[in-house]
């Protein structure tokens, strides 16, 4: 038994890079953030996922504040992406449609984007000037 349990684990793919997640809110909305502060995990995104839950999404952490852009290439998924400034203050918030190369930019400068499901800050009334906390390394 623990044979076929060895070789099947041996066929398997190996499992996702993983990671860390924060839990970030937007008043009184939690939100579950996967965090991506390193170029590698910036490139991937959320490229080739099916389907997010409802209150998750992915926190970029960016190394300097500036006009930076995203796009949808390899995403399945229809995104609303927050560009928010060093303040934790959202600055504007783009929708974007899955698998386009279209670029989507921050309005001014932006040390962080927090990518959810396509309408989420609409539906809960989060936009420009909304602050988001929890933030890792962002003091209050």
């Amino acid at each position: 038994m623990r044979l076929l349990f060895a070789l099947a684990l041996a066929a398997s793919p190996a499992p996702a890079q993983q990671v860390p997640v924060v839990q970030l809110n937007a008043g009184m909305h939690l939100i579950r953030a996967e965090v991506a502060a390193d170029y590698a995990t910036r490139m991937t995104g959320l490229m080739h996922r099916a389907s997010m839950p409802s209150n998750a999404g992915m926190l970029f952490i960016f190394d300097e504040a500036t006009t930076h852009c995203m796009w949808m290439k390899n995403t399945l998924l229809p995104l609303s992406g927050a560009f928010i400034d060093d303040l934790r203050a959202i600055i504007n918030v783009e929708d974007m449609a899955p698998q386009t190369e279209d670029s989507h930019c921050a309005s001014r400068p932006a040390r962080y984007a927090l990518e959810m499901n396509r309408g989420w800050f609409a539906a809960r009334g989060v936009k420009p000037g909304s602050r988001i906390g929890g933030i890792p390394g962002v003091k209050y």
